[in-house]
């Protein structure tokens, strides 16, 4: 007898037609809505996760604008020049040095 009076305590609220219905509007808000607590969580870390990436990319202009206004100046063009296309001035010898760790293998690619 004493577990049906235990139960009769536990659901005794919801014999009240008010906290059905609230319980019931509370669960279809929460989960079941177009507008659900669910759904604007996702949304929310959709927009967290563009926010990062907007100033990712942000970061990554403000470094070619940097890059742009090196090679811009005449001493910087053929700085660039000489290192990556292994330009030279007339009369002038270039000897390339490259080490064992810098070079690109199969193994540390």
């Amino acid at each position: 007898m004493s577990i049906f009076n235990k139960k009769s305590k536990i659901l005794k609220p919801f014999k009240n037609v008010f906290v059905l219905v609230l319980v019931v509007f509370t669960i279809w808000m929460l989960f079941f809505d177009a507008n659900s607590w669910l759904i604007h969580h996702e949304l929310n870390s959709d927009i967290d996760d563009l926010n990062a990436e907007k100033d990712y990319y942000q970061k990554e202009i403000e470094k070619d604008n940097k890059t742009i206004k090196k090679l811009s100046t005449e001493e910087g063009l053929e700085k660039f020049a000489r290192e990556e296309y292994y330009m030279k001035r007339e009369n002038e010898e270039i000897f390339i040095i490259e080490y064992e760790d810098s070079l690109k293998t199969a193994n540390n690619e």
